[in-house]
């Protein structure tokens, strides 16, 4: 049974109606960070003109600092305002996030230039790691003990669906109604989850026992550093093809720019469905999890660096790099949980600093590769360079676990050495 913060049992109704206020923010997040990557060609023609009439793919290559401005307003967002604010009432703090959010987006849409446009992204990205971090503890406390990952995996889940519903439907307006009309629409889907929460989110306290320091002593321990290298370097192997998929899609495969939400929706399908099995995958085993999915993942990027040029590969491509990436994010958020062990506020958000740092990372080198004049396939194949690192830093993460646990050193359960699953 689920208790509210004064004692009185929750109904499963309340806390259904909780969850999905939740992951409607995660809804939220997830259009207004991936819009981008659908609507590039339109930034780039919009905001630099000139450029993009004499150099096209440098136009889009420069419209790809878009995106890894938001992701490093996330690096930088997270782990600061997960540790100032741990003390803070739950409800509080997700509330005025989601403020932050609204207006962020909402400059996004109105300023003129390029150049602000870019500082509202990175504004607009501050909120994003301390919002997924402490909705996932409270979608954790709502849904019991043993259920951590499936309770990330339930905020991340509006994550994913906008990238099956929102990010492409948005993706259209953009394209038929201009950019600016899109930033508007995901402005008004947070200021719809600021009503969700404020009436559905049960009030839970922050830690009072947290502090600054205490918080950022998560810094202190070798394997959180493992974990958030895994995150920023390893998925960003999925963020470098999916950044660039709309130029891929029209210039690679030969669809039209009315095709691109098409291939989006495919992305966030399989990205649903490897978010879901990943929550499930990672209460029995971070550790498998990780290999399986990061091995997987590499299979996928390489098959869609081969086949991109057909239409079939393509969308086959698109939905099992979506769908094996995905399963990685509550894993890694996960791993980083018990690896922290009593820093709970900001190691739930250092996930999101950890995959937006590879989001940057991505999108830059992908930008770099297309700008050098190596065409729109680059980008997939410097993916597959990046996870290939993730897998090497997984294997020496796990691989001190071991040796630690062989040495009678304390292991946090959870982290993949010590589940039952492991062992047996």
């Amino acid at each position: 049974m689920t208790l509210a913060a004064d004692g009185t049992a929750l109904s499963p109704a309340r806390i259904r109606f909780a969850l999905l206020a939740l992951a409607l923010g995660g809804f939220g997040i997830g259009s207004t960070e991936f819009v981008a990557m659908g609507l590039l060609p339109n930034l780039a023609s919009d905001l630099m003109p000139g450029l993009y009439a004499s150099d096209t793919e440098g136009a889009i290559a420069q419209a790809g600092w878009l995106i890894s401005a938001y992701a490093l307003g996330v690096v930088v967002g997270a782990p600061t305002i997960a540790a100032f604010a741990a003390r803070w009432p739950r409800k509080k703090l997700l509330l005025a996030l989601l403020t932050a959010f609204t207006l962020a987006t909402l400059a996004s849409a109105l300023l003129p230039t390029f150049g602000w446009v870019l500082v509202a992204r990175f504004v607009a990205g501050l909120p994003h790691g301390a919002y997924f971090g402490i909705a996932s503890l409270v979608a954790a406390k709502l849904m019991g003990p043993g259920k951590r990952a499936r309770g990330v995996a339930f905020v991340l889940s509006g994550l994913t669906i906008a990238n099956v519903i929102g990010v492409p439907s948005i993706t259209w307006l953009g394209q038929v109604a201009g950019w600016r009309i899109a930033y508007i629409a995901v402005a008004a889907i947070f200021a719809l989850t600021f009503v969700a929460v404020a009436l559905a989110v049960p009030w839970q306290p922050g830690n009072p026992q947290a502090t600054m320091r205490n918080e950022l002593r998560a810094f202190t321990r070798l394997q959180v550093w493992f974990a958030l290298a895994i995150g920023a370097i390893g998925f960003g192997g999925f963020f470098a093809a999916y950044a660039y998929i709309a130029p891929i899609a029209t210039d690679v495969a030969g669809l039209p720019a009315a095709f691109v939400p098409f291939v989006l929706v495919v992305f966030g399908l399989g990205m649903t469905a490897g978010n879901i099995v990943g929550g499930h995958m990672a209460d029995r085993s971070v550790r498998r999890t990780m290999y399986v999915c990061f091995v997987l993942l590499l299979l996928a990027l390489v098959g869609l660096a081969l086949t991109a040029s057909s239409i079939a590969g393509l969308f086959i491509g698109a939905f099992l790099v979506g769908g094996f990436s995905s399963a990685l994010s509550p894993t890694i958020q996960t791993r980083l949980m018990d690896v922290a062990r009593d820093s709970q506020s900001i190691a739930a958000a250092l996930n999101h600093s950890a995959l937006n740092i590879g989001n940057a990372l991505g999108a830059f080198l992908g930008g770099l590769a297309i700008a050098g004049g190596l065409g729109y396939v680059a980008p997939i194949w410097i993916g597959v360079v990046l996870t290939i690192a993730g897998i090497i830093l997984a294997v020496v993460s796990f691989g001190i676990d071991r040796s630690r646990r062989v040495r009678g050193v304390d292991v946090p359960y959870g982290t993949g050495a010590l589940t039952s699953v492991d062992v047996a």
